[in-house]
């Protein structure tokens, strides 16, 4: 149950319904966020662990932003929410589907969603559940949320999607890639992001490289690096080749790595976005090797030298089109990353804070009309390439001026409190002794939380949990 402290306008709906006009140009409209105040850095943590540079140089990161046992999935999503309906102004009643994407499940049978609907005041006309496949279930609440839109089902409201997830691991090497973080988009017609029809790729595949067994009593996933780091680059390889191949027979565009102006890619940590937009490089030699851009690429790398499932574990293939890469790696992807680097992994929500990222720091005027690439990977595994051509919409409400300014990333971030090391391992320790717990009082602070933030305030000994709003 949600205790909402600030005041809901509830509107009655229509009386009689006339169809709305088929939608165009269907995408984001609007986005909001919330990743918690408190953070630590990567810095820190190689002097704790006596590791210099493996988790900045070697991993890519910077920051990471965590929470105590005081939030949960619900918690951080239900400020996300408010968010997006009080800093745009949105009628609770004017919202037809609330979608969810996360793994961070605290039930088997509820779903987060309903947990949210409290936000929605008087409206329980709402159409959405949660979606759940590792770090995709945010990709598949979004494509389910534009079919609606572009249904015949539309009723003329607007969707709503939350991804974004709570991501935490054992004490060990693994925990430098935690990070906490929701986005949370509005979705309708005439957005300032709409979705290009036809260029949808996806590669789905059987295997165990990240799963979280419900015989775990804890929040921690099993994970296979090698395995989870070669079906990242493989799903890469396969979405990347189907979407080459959409643009030929849709439209006889020939697309190379360079045919995207910007690239969001699902970004466990940096190191590994930067192989994966390495691997775009490696396609296009595969498809066209005499090209002169691959003139100096050794024999050893051909497909007669080396196999393809040889190639993917490869540091002399990484090495030798890294350079070749990197400058499309550094005009594409740079302006994508900074929030990824800052908050750390978010699970559903990382491709979604990448695309957050470049709206934040590139200029409206620069990103109308360019092709930015999405590539979302969960688990299990399945991915999708998509892609997304900014445009300035007919109606002023929503653009993506608005935006940037509203979420305004980089100051957010400013305003989070560092943690110590010592700080981070505590809060992780209140969470590893708070779960599946019942009853239970959260025993993280709540004062260093901002206004408008939902915490957990108590589950019971059924395991009803309780929100309270600061």
């Amino acid at each position: 149950h949600v205790r909402n402290s600030s005041g809901t306008k509830n509107s009655s709906l229509m009386a009689s319904f006339t169809p709305p006009p088929r939608p165009e140009h269907v995408g984001i409209l609007a986005m909001e966020c919330y990743t918690p105040s408190k953070f630590v850095a990567q810095t820190a943590l190689e002097v704790q662990d006596e590791c210099v540079g493996k988790y900045t140089k070697g991993l890519g990161q910077d920051k990471l932003s965590f929470s105590t046992d005081r939030e949960d999935i619900t918690s951080v999503m239900l400020t996300a929410l408010s968010n997006l309906l009080e800093k745009y102004e949105i009628d609770p009643m004017s919202i037809g589907r609330l979608e969810v994407g996360t793994e961070t499940l605290i039930d088997k049978s509820k779903s987060v969603k309903t947990s949210l609907m409290g936000v929605l005041g008087l409206n329980s006309d709402v159409e959405g559940v949660t979606s759940t496949n590792a770090c995709y279930g945010g990709t598949a609440a979004l494509f389910n949320s534009l079919a609606w839109v572009q249904s015949e089902e539309w009723d003329g409201r607007y969707a709503v999607v939350l991804a974004g997830d709570i991501a935490v691991y054992a004490a060990g090497p693994a925990r430098p890639t935690s990070g906490c973080g929701v986005v949370a988009m509005l979705i309708g017609p005439d957005a300032p992001l709409p979705f290009e029809s036809g260029l949808r790729a996806t590669h789905a595949i059987d295997c165990y490289d990240f799963y979280k067994p419900s015989a775990n009593h804890n929040e921690y996933a099993l994970v296979d690096g090698k395995l989870s780091q070669s079906a990242y680059l493989t799903c890469v390889d396969k979405c990347y080749q189907r979407y080459v191949e959409k643009a030929m027979a849709r439209t006889g565009e020939v697309v190379t790595a360079s045919s995207f102006d910007y690239l969001c890619f699902h970004s466990p940590y940096h190191k590994l976005v930067q192989k994966g937009y390495t691997r775009l490089a490696y396609m296009d030699y595969l498809k066209s090797p005499t090209s002169e851009a691959f003139a100096g690429v050794s024999e050893e790398m051909s497909p007669a030298s080396m196999t393809y499932e040889k190639s993917l574990e490869s540091r002399d293939l990484d090495a030798a089109f890294r350079p070749i890469a990197a400058a499309g790696f550094s005009s594409a992807v740079g302006p994508t990353s900074y929030l990824s680097k800052n908050i750390g992994n978010c699970y559903t929500g990382a491709v979604f804070f990448n695309l957050l990222s470049l709206v934040n720091d590139v200029a409206e005027a620069e990103l109308l009309g360019k092709r930015v690439g999405m590539f979302s990977y969960g688990s299990g595994s399945v991915a999708t390439l998509y892609s997304i051509r900014p445009r300035e919409p007919t109606s002023g409400a929503f653009t993506l001026g608005r935006i940037a300014e509203t979420t305004a990333m980089r100051a957010r971030l400013d305003a989070r409190i560092e943690c110590t090391p010592e700080e981070f391992a505590e809060a992780m320790g209140m969470r590893e002794e708070a779960y599946d717990k019942a009853p239970h009082t959260p025993a993280g602070p709540t004062e260093h939380m901002a206004a408008g933030t939902y915490y957990l305030a108590g589950i019971d000994e059924q395991h009803r949990r309780t929100y309270e709003r600061v």
